[in-house]
């Protein structure tokens, strides 16, 4: 119904204003490195509110906290991607997506499943689920901004093209 397309109208704008904010940046001077992980931290921002959605007594802003999630998700998808092909070789650019993308399928299943035992454990309380929702991309976000190094001139150009840290 209408809430299910409000939500997926809002992850369509999330992805277009996700990669319109790092191009943005860019634009103006920002290094890509640094774009791509303020970008990354805007998106990690409006997922934190999701956790509220179990509590709230109205569906409509429940459909709009689960929307703003969903579209920073897909902003922060975006520079994702794109944070493959700044980092890696052009003919290791596929591979790499592949992998990561299978990776993610396979913790999307394992997810799934312990989406269910939570639930099962705490009688269909959602406050858990929706808890590690709004913390993850946070996490991932701290993550990517200690293996990432500051920018691409700290990297060196392989033979195959690619970029390693030159420390």
């Amino acid at each position: 119904g209408l809430p299910l397309v409000v939500i997926y109208l809002l992850t369509d704008v999330g992805s277009i204003v996700g990669g319109w904010i790092s191009s943005n940046l860019i634009k103006r001077g920002t290094e890509v490195f640094t774009a791509r992980k303020i970008t990354l931290l805007i998106c990690a921002v409006f997922t934190i509110p999701v956790f509220l959605a179990p509590q709230v007594d109205s569906m409509w802003v429940a459909v709009i906290l689960i929307g703003l999630a969903m579209a920073a998700h897909q902003g922060f998808s975006a520079n994702l991607f794109t944070l493959v092909s700044d980092t890696m070789p052009r003919g290791a650019v596929a591979s790499a997506v592949g992998l990561g993308g299978g990776i993610s399928s396979l913790a999307s299943a394992f997810s799934a499943a312990a989406v269910g035992r939570v639930l099962d454990a705490t009688g269909n309380n959602y406050t858990i689920v929706f808890f590690v929702c709004a913390s993850v991309y946070v996490i991932a976000t701290v993550v990517i901004h200690f293996i990432l190094p500051r920018s691409r001139d700290s990297m060196v150009t392989t033979e195959g093209g690619g970029l390693v840290s030159a420390h």
